[in-house]
């Protein structure tokens, strides 16, 4: 989280919830796009469903009220009618079904990673590991509370910006730009569910399970989750936040972070050595 290495980035980059938002948050992988595509694309169909029904509605209120019809018929069956109200609703369904299994095929088949990220759910914060990268590390992420943000901001370890309440947290995932990113999730304690919209993942952690997904970020900044799996008393203070840098950046990253995260590890190992 040195500001050193990652500069503030602009609002409009944070993948984050917006005051008065109410439509989707704005897309950062191939995954997320085809989803808020999706989910566009059927909110026509639906509506245009809902006005045709509405339509025929008004109409046989109209046409066949009782002052138009004071003897009702007694139609009892109409063979064409039949067919239709089954066979157009079936076509419909296949013709969800097909992007449907698009998308359900893009977001399982995990394409070959670039880089492996290990996430592991517990009460009330999430761990994670980098088995991959040589000289594996993995550290803790907590959320930072009132006044934790608010010395984090003064001491200008992070940026005002980029320390939103409940979603900041002291030590964020950092993951290049461009790259398949697999992630690997699992939980320690109760069941959580790893959810970053902007890439649009959302995934069980499960004890004693490995679950997986992916993601490819198309531009930096920093993206938000949260525990979307009601998990204890503390759910709603387990955010995720996932930084998206260069190569670069995520190059010199990586080897401050396997010092710092090897050498607090080793302090822990020794103060536990020395309890027992």
């Amino acid at each position: 989280m040195l500001i050193a290495f990652f500069p503030a980035a602009a609002s409009a980059q944070n993948g984050m919830p917006q005051p008065w938002q109410i439509n989707l948050q704005p897309a950062a992988t191939e995954v997320a796009t085809f989803i808020h595509w999706f989910h566009d694309w059927i909110n026509v169909l639906i509506f245009v469903i809902c006005i045709f029904v509405l339509g025929l509605l008004i109409y046989v209120a109209y046409r066949f009220n009782e002052r138009r019809n004071p003897v009702p018929a007694k139609t009892t069956h109409h063979a064409l009618l039949e067919v239709a109200w089954t066979i157009i609703p079936v076509l419909i369904l296949v013709v969800v079904a097909i992007p449907s299994f698009r998308l359900l095929k893009l977001q399982l088949e995990v394409p070959k990673a670039d880089i492996t990220v290990k996430v592991t759910g517990k009460q009330w914060y999430w761990s994670y590991e980098y088995p991959q990268d040589g000289g594996a590390f993995g550290f803790d992420s907590l959320m930072l509370d009132e006044k934790q943000r608010a010395e984090a901001i003064q001491s200008k370890k992070i940026a005002e910006s980029e320390a939103p309440r409940l979603l900041a947290v002291d030590n964020e995932a950092v993951v290049p730009v461009g790259k398949i990113v697999r992630v690997q999730v699992t939980a320690a304690d109760v069941i959580h569910k790893f959810t970053v919209p902007a890439f649009g993942v959302k995934i069980d952690a499960i004890p004693g399970r490995l679950n997986e997904t992916w993601f490819r970020a198309d531009r930096e900044g920093i993206f938000y989750g949260q525990c979307s799996f009601i998990c204890g008393q503390n759910h709603a203070y387990m955010p995720i936040a996932f930084r998206v840098v260069s190569a670069e950046r995520y190059a010199a990253w990586l080897a401050e972070s396997k010092q710092k995260f090897a050498n607090a590890a080793d302090a822990a190992g020794k103060v536990a050595d020395a309890t027992r």
